[in-house]
């Protein structure tokens, strides 16, 4: 392979070997190029466009050949001299602004598709010593050069037409917004998985941020099915189509092998889970997810389509998801390698946990760690955020153990300690301070941003130490968004460990349309993801963790977040976080009460 591109709707993939970016003529005389110029010139017919006026009357192909044949004359030459050179090029200068728009309008045909620039690794060549040792010089050979070299290629062109230089410059990334570097490695892989050995590995990422991605569709529908055998077993996978990103997710290493289909969406996966080390890739990994395999080879699970199995002899997790417009919302990526991490830890003895947990310390000195729980949309991230903007100046720090999926140990002497998965985050952008978002514009993966109820950004927020540490819990809470607080009351503890289990085990919850979900609903523990298949499992472990809880003295209780009710998405998580506040504050002080 030295090069080779691949259209998938709105995303365009250069998978290429060469570090040679900088030349306008390889740019112009590619393959992609012409294909660019082609769509764009299929869609201005569609819609009868005025731009079709610049062209020579002529058959439609020999229009293409010809406007291919401008544009690249136009890159070096001014417009007398291509005119002078090339007389059959003379009808496109009739109407120059007509001409430069044309031109503007192409421009912005390529920057409107997701752009993703792989440079993969060529064993049998230098590059493949080099290309991952030294990535800084390989992003600016490849990515950072196509950038310089498209806008070089659009401003010449358009000076040539017009006569006259920019006064306003603007240094968009106009080549490729995502770069990615892979090499093929001996990755230890059980030899039942040996279809996946010779697909590139992911080993350093560059975001031109913020990046915009338009997926297929807005929301995740139903749950994963645990199924009794291997969904990777006979499928076999072209190496030029796939890819694999290996992530830590909380302490344990998850391959995800994705289709170029899911480039955006498996790439997005930068933003939510560290890349694992050289010595993670030394040892076998804990799970396996293949998204984007054919509809055909997981056809055995019908009517399933969404599936993990458990391979109990090699000691993995296994995932898979077809590739289809159905699947094509990032919660597919993320959820089902929290099902497999959620699979895995009930498999060890922990509890997973569906929720956010924060370490705060207040100006005082008071320190709390406090985990919510709670299902899709029940309001975690949003009063924890609102807990971050009310407390100000009285708020020393709130760093971040999890934001959507964490776990519990019981340790040997009795202590619960809490451990996360995620470093970033993936929130509704309705649900955030505004003045949160722009403020964290220059880091984020923007996603559906005109879809509505569900437009999402991925941010990271989180270190891999405070996801790994293990830390002790003070405040164990369902986030409770369907009921209004009763007598002023918006934080209540829990007596007991049934009484607190029946609501935590009953997972109800008021769905606002982030998932396939509206109205008031119901979930194992919150926790569709490993739990509810897990459930003679689970419910083993769920008892021992709450009693520990309440021999620990922990507080374990509700907190009444109230998003799920109309015209409370802001006012009720504020007033969650208000409750907190006077919690924490009064109870260091010995005044602890219910808020």
């Amino acid at each position: 392979m030295s090069t080779k591109v691949f259209f998938h709707g709105k995303q365009v993939i250069i998978r290429t070997t060469s570090l040679d970016w900088g030349d306008v003529d390889k740019i112009m005389d590619s393959e992609l190029f012409g294909k660019i110029v082609g769509s764009l010139m299929h869609k201005l017919r569609e819609k009868n466009s005025d731009f079709l006026k610049i062209l020579p009357k002529v058959p439609e192909k020999k229009q293409e050949e010809l406007i291919l044949l401008v544009l690249k004359r136009l890159a070096k030459d001014d417009r007398e001299t291509v005119m002078k050179t090339n007389p059959e090029l003379k009808p496109f200068f009739e109407d120059t602004y007509l001409l430069d728009r044309f031109v503007e309008e192409l421009y912005n045909y390529w920057r409107g598709h997701e752009r993703y620039l792989i440079c993969v690794s060529d064993p049998k060549s230098k590059n493949g010593v080099e290309i991952d040792k030294k990535p800084y010089r390989t992003f600016n050979d490849t990515i950072e050069k196509l950038n310089h070299t498209v806008r070089k290629i659009y401003r010449d062109i358009q000076e040539n037409i017009t006569g006259e230089h920019p006064m306003i410059f603007r240094q968009v990334p106009a080549g490729c917004t995502v770069g990615a570097i892979a090499k093929e490695m001996q990755v230890k892989l059980p030899k039942e998985y040996g279809q996946l050995k010779r697909i590139p590995v992911i080993r350093q990422v560059l975001l031109n941020p913020p990046i915009l991605i338009d997926p297929t569709i807005n929301k995740r529908k139903g749950q994963f099915a645990l199924v009794g055998s291997n969904p990777l077993e006979g499928i076999g996978f072209d190496n030029d189509e796939w890819l694999c990103f290996p992530a830590k997710v909380g302490s344990l290493v998850i391959y995800l092998y994705f289709n170029n289909f899911y480039t955006g969406l498996a790439i997005s996966t930068s933003n939510l889970f560290e890349l694992c080390t050289e010595e993670d890739l030394k040892k076998q990994p804990d799970g396996i997810y293949a998204f984007g395999v054919s509809h055909e080879t997981l056809q055995k699970f019908a009517p399933e389509k969404t599936v993990f199995y458990s391979d109990e002899k090699n000691g993995m997790m296994v995932g898979a998801v077809p590739a289809d417009r159905e699947y094509g919302f990032f919660g597919y990526v993320k959820k089902m390698m929290l099902t497999l991490h959620n699979a895995i830890m009930i498999r060890r003895g922990r509890m997973p946990v569906h929720g956010a947990m924060v370490r705060i310390t207040m100006k005082t000195g008071e320190k709390s760690n406090v985990v919510l729980v709670g299902d899709s949309g029940a309001g975690k991230s949003e009063s924890i955020e609102a807990f971050r903007v009310l407390s100000g100046d009285n708020l020393r720090e709130l760093k971040v153990v999890f934001d959507d999926m964490g776990c519990l140990e019981l340790t040997k002497e009795g202590k619960i300690k809490a451990y996360g998965t995620e470093t970033g985050a993936f929130v509704r952008i309705d649900d955030l301070e505004s003045g949160y978002v722009y403020g964290q514009m220059d880091r984020m993966i923007i996603m559906i941003p005109h879809k509505e109820p569900n437009a999402r950004v991925l941010v990271p927020i989180t270190t891999l130490k405070e996801v790994l540490h293990g830390w002790p819990v003070d405040y164990f809470l369902y986030a409770n968004n369907y009921a209004k607080p009763e007598g002023g009351i918006y934080i209540e503890r829990f007596k007991n460990p049934e009484d607190a289990m029946a609501v935590f085990k009953e997972g109800k919850r008021l769905a606002k349309g982030t998932t396939h979900e509206i109205g008031l609903t119901t979930s194992y523990y919150a926790n569709i993801f490993g739990p509810s298949q897990m459930m003679k499992e689970h419910e083993l472990i769920a008892d021992r963790f709450f009693r520990a809880m309440f021999r620990e003295g922990i507080f374990v209780g509700q907190v009444k977040t109230q998003l799920g009710l109309a015209g409370m998405e802001q006012e009720g998580p504020q007033q969650a976080a208000r409750a907190l506040f006077r919690e924490i504050t009064e109870k260091k002080q010995g005044k602890g009460k219910q808020n």
